[in-house]
């Protein structure tokens, strides 16, 4: 992942294109990453023992759950804010940092000067004044599910984020929590997901600048991959059976499309259709 020191002080603020990977060496300073800003982010941010914490606000969605990790973070005493999706791409920390526009703080953000409207460069230039977290973050796990397994073959599968996908998910259906947007460091000759499963469903945040949210569509047709993403507005991100339950369909790849996927169908209609138009389909 793109990972550098933006500081030009003692205390160093980190541009992350995520924070599922938190490090020693991001203890006591200012972490300013591309991933949704969720609890759960919130979540692993935390754990790293921050001054503040900068992240995507992904459109901000269904229950507000695209800025879920101010209040938790709050809570802690950390300062926080999250950068309007339609000013920095999701999933890229530098461009987050040289474009975005801050769109919600917490209290604690506030206190040390952190405003609606200025640069996210600028805010987290700020959030050096504040005083580094030394706690416990509360525990906030993600989860998989399986969804109605019984009935079809191959399996479907609910995963809160990508990072929980695992070896036994190649072939299945997997409806990822995460938002849709190809990290920046994956962009030349990545991937946009890490196993070669049948078909999947992320969430758009929002879509949001350069169409960021659902950057990973293009480059799975390259894998072999239907994929799909879902409205904002029609569930929470980071929440795997929130998409399962009343997702539906905002975009979909050219493979997804050549067997029927289409804007407006729900996540399971979606997962339906991907195993009945699977090679050597056996529906059960």
């Amino acid at each position: 992942m793109t990972e550098r020191n933006a500081s030009d002080n003692d205390v160093p603020i980190w541009v992350l294109d995520t924070v599922t990977k938190p490090k020693p060496e991001h203890a006591g300073s200012v972490i300013l990453a591309g991933s949704h800003g969720g609890v759960y982010a919130g979540y692993l941010a935390a754990s790293a023992r921050p001054r503040g914490i900068i992240l995507n606000d992904a459109g901000i969605g269904r229950d507000r759950t695209g800025i879920g990790s101010l209040d938790y973070l709050q809570e802690l005493g950390i300062a926080a804010a999250t950068v309007a999706h339609t000013t920095g791409m999701i999933g890229d920390g530098e461009d987050m940092h040289a474009r975005g526009v801050i769109s919600y703080t917490n209290a604690a953000a506030g206190a040390v000067g952190c405003a609606v409207g200025e640069t996210a460069s600028e805010c987290a230039r700020k959030m050096r004044l504040a005083e580094p977290f030394e706690g416990e973050a509360p525990s906030h796990s993600e989860g998989r599910y399986k969804f109605r397994a019984e009935r079809w073959e191959p399996e479907v599968w609910g995963l809160d984020s990508a990072s929980l996908l695992i070896p036994e998910d190649a072939g299945r259906v997997v409806i990822v929590g995460s938002h849709g947007a190809i990290l920046a460091a994956n962009r030349n000759g990545g991937q946009a997901i890490y196993q070669p499963v049948l078909a999947a469903i992320f969430h758009d945040a929002g879509v949001g600048r350069n169409r960021a949210g659902i950057s990973r569509l293009p480059v799975m047709d390259e894998q072999g991959v239907s994929g799909a993403t879902i409205s904002h507005e029609s569930a929470r991100i980071g929440d795997s059976r929130s998409i399962w339950n009343t997702g539906r369909i905002s975009h979909v790849n050219e493979l997804a499309a050549a067997w029927g996927a289409r804007a407006g169908m729900s996540s399971q209609d979606f997962a339906i259709a991907a195993i009945r138009n699977r090679p050597g389909r056996k529906f059960l």
